[in-house]
């Protein structure tokens, strides 16, 4: 009599087998699908996720050997290899960008940026570039870098120009600190305030406060002279001078005083040559033709 084997057990695992596979390609299909939705939403092209990926696999290589390298104790090769690792796979400054340049010559930037030309990622000395950037001049700020796989990105904040710095050979163009930035030609700097005296450029700063206490003068001053290290003497652009007090309040005080009465009685343009309010509260006052001061006591009281 044949036996007849029972095949339900078999049957049992082919069908779970069928189901786990069914069910991988499933999620399969549905993970792909969020992937390749994920890719769509975001604002990259094939060609930059695929140097996206290139960058983190590098990325990952390069870290491992560095890993390795500083366990066995040597930092100069690991140094040395992570570089390699990079250069083989492209990853070295091919390109400089640069931006935030308005008033200066960008090519001093490039100058510098340059020496940093093919070198690998991982060694550009973004640091000490920042350092060498920040000595010229014009740079106020200066942020630098690197931007995978081949370029070098250099932000530079300008200083602002403020000023007129008389020098015994030449006019120098000077921002609201007193750096200087570079020279420039009279005729450019017909509309700019000047400034002159000894230790003159330190002293940019205390001047805009002195002068903001007079806001109605401020468009009509021209030059301003720092005199033996203590006090200004201001020119009018009619060629009038108004000689200042020491000290920052007497100073400030003189100056609303003169504009009090510039108000009243129209000084500035009359035949008034100079103002010297050096002793207050009295002021005295030049004319041209007379040998003699006119003293007004009590000056704007």
């Amino acid at each position: 009599m044949a036996k007849i084997k029972r095949g339900g057990k078999g049957v049992r695992r082919a069908a779970k087998a069928s189901n786990r596979a069914a069910g991988a390609r499933r999620a399969k299909a549905k993970t792909t699908g969020f992937v390749d939705t994920v890719m769509g939403v975001l604002p990259f092209t094939e060609e930059q996720w695929s140097r996206i990926w290139l960058a983190v696999i590098i990325g990952g290589a390069v870290a491992l050997a560095w890993v390795i390298a500083n366990l066995a104790g040597v930092p100069a090769m690991a140094q040395a290899e992570v570089g390699r690792i990079a250069s083989d796979a492209g990853f070295e400054v091919r390109h400089v960008r640069v931006t935030g340049t308005t008033r200066m010559d960008e090519r001093q930037v490039y100058a510098r940026a340059l020496a940093q030309r093919d070198r690998p990622m991982p060694q550009v000395e973004i640091e000490a570039l920042r350092e060498e950037l920040l000595e010229l001049p014009w740079v106020k700020d200066a942020r630098v870098s690197v931007q995978l796989p081949q370029t070098l990105a250099i932000d530079i904040v300008e200083r602002e120009p403020h000023a007129v710095l008389e020098k015994p050979d030449r006019l120098m163009l000077i921002d609201a600190s007193g750096v200087e930035l570079e020279p420039i030609a009279r005729d450019k700097a017909a509309d700019r305030l000047r400034i002159s005296g000894p230790g003159a450029a330190k002293q940019v700063a205390p001047l805009e406060t002195l002068l903001a206490a007079a806001p109605a003068l401020r468009p009509q001053i021209e030059a301003a002279e720092w005199v033996g290290n203590r006090r200004w003497n201001v020119t009018f652009k009619t060629g009038q001078v108004l000689a200042l007090p020491e000290g920052r309040e007497d100073s400030a005080s003189a100056l609303v005083k003169f504009a009090r009465m510039d108000g009243q009685n129209r000084l500035i343009g009359g035949k008034v040559a100079t103002f010297d309010m050096r002793a207050p509260p009295r002021i005295y006052m030049r004319v041209p033709g007379r040998g003699d001061r006119i003293e007004l006591a009590e000056a704007g009281s």
